[in-house]
């Protein structure tokens, strides 16, 4: 306790220079919560988005059907969506049917992907349906209601209300045309979807295949993300009957988004790391001109009695109040941005789209941040023990300080 005392009133000796040093490392903690709790936020919102129009938290898929993409692999659903979606934890369970085909109107013909849907199950979560007027949802299973992207509409050169012919190929290998109506449009921003989509109920995408009452995914939508990990087991447990079905989270079956986040946080871990090499300068050059201008200081109270060791703790104590002082404002600071960030956003509306895309995913330009508490402490006591191991080096140059070279020291 004398020690930390001494240490404290050391500090101040110098006001200025530890009152850059704190502004430093606090304003340089404050800067690594902030981004990383808006990254975190801004990746939730990522995922949470392309779950909901893609694979779900967890799929459920035939063989590697996740990789190949391969319309032979459905399995027969049996039930299965009913049985999942009374499971403790989970929102919704999405039956789809994929199909590569080709979309002809009296004008022209796109390569499209015809997709099999459970029209109420799907406007309850799919963000695709969120723009969607209610009188523009498909309404039955097996008609011939279709939503189409807006891009495709045009390049087809129909509108809705208009009839136009898709066609696949079955099981059998053969190919079976259907004449379908446009029901509602698709104005997604992203290019694959407006341009290539063709959404319908998923009998009658079944049927067009020849594979009646089968599927090719289902999509499993939880209430928490968070409870990925304990489902899956259950799941597993759930379709241990039917060993072709493997249940997969939505890393493997979405790898463009999972992919595209890793690489993203990746760079900012690069960037951590020099905010965090600045801190140690820091340190380590506030506590080296520290020793260095008492040498005399040192000189005398070794030739005292002091031991090196008194004084390596006394510089050792001068860097655990730099970093826990620095911990302390640069965490209030974090805490008050995150707040603002979690309840306000970083509303970017006026410089993009209404619509951002990243990873092959549209979410929302208002981007929130959410709190990652373990994060927070856990950097924040990562710049208490980078202030520690800096104060190494001036600790050990202040215990080889020579009695009597010191005293001489002008």
């Amino acid at each position: 306790m004398e020690s930390l005392k001494l240490a404290w009133k050391n500090l101040w000796r110098n006001r200025r220079r530890t009152l850059i040093t704190l502004t430093a490392m606090g304003f340089s903690l404050f800067l690594l919560q902030t981004f990383h709790n808006l990254s975190f936020g801004v990746y939730a919102q990522m995922v949470d988005s392309g779950v909901r129009a893609g694979s779900g938290h967890i799929a459920v898929y035939r063989g590697d059907y996740a990789k190949s993409r391969d319309e032979k692999l459905s399995f027969a659903e049996a039930g299965l969506a009913g049985q999942v979606a009374d499971l403790p934890g989970v929102r919704r369970a999405l039956p789809r049917v994929y199909l590569p085909g080709l979309a002809q109107s009296s004008r022209e013909s796109r390569g499209i992907l015809l997709l099999g849907v459970d029209p109420a199950a799907e406007a309850a979560v799919n963000p695709f349906w969120k723009k969607l007027p209610a009188g523009q949802n498909i309404r039955s299973l097996s008609g011939r209601d279709a939503l189409v992207g807006e891009r495709l509409l045009k390049e087809l050169k129909i509108s809705a209300g208009s009839k136009f012919v898709v066609t696949v190929q079955n099981r059998n290998g053969e190919l079976t045309s259907e004449l379908l109506r446009v029901r509602g449009v698709l104005r997604t921003g992203l290019k694959d979807v407006d341009g290539g989509m063709v959404m319908v109920g998923r009998e009658r995408a079944a049927a067009m295949a020849g594979i009646a009452g089968e599927i090719h995914e289902l999509a499993i939508i939880l209430a928490r993300a968070d409870d990925e990990a304990r489902l899956l087991p259950v799941l597993r447990q759930l379709t241990a009957e039917r060993p072709e079905l493997r249940p997969t989270s939505w890393e493997i079956a979405m790898p463009n988004l999972s992919d595209a986040i890793r690489l993203d946080y990746a760079s900012q871990k690069f960037i951590f790391v020099i905010i965090l090499l600045i801190v140690t300068i820091s340190v380590v050059n506030t506590l080296l001109m520290s020793v260095m201008e008492r040498i005399r200081e040192f000189g005398v109270i070794l030739a005292l009695g002091a031991t090196p060791g008194r004084l390596r703790l006394l510089v050792l104590a001068e860097a655990l109040i730099l970093g826990t002082v620095s911990m302390l404002l640069g965490t209030l600071l974090g805490c008050a941005s995150t707040w603002y960030l979690v309840s306000r956003g970083l509303d970017l509306r006026k410089l993009v789209p209404d619509t951002l895309e990243f990873g092959g995913v549209v979410f929302d330009p208002v981007m929130r941040a959410a709190w990652d508490l373990p994060w927070m402490l856990q950097m924040g006591l990562y710049v208490i023990a980078l202030c520690l191991l800096a104060s190494v080096y001036p600790a050990i140059k202040a215990a080889r300080i020579a009695p009597a070279e010191a005293m001489r020291h002008g």
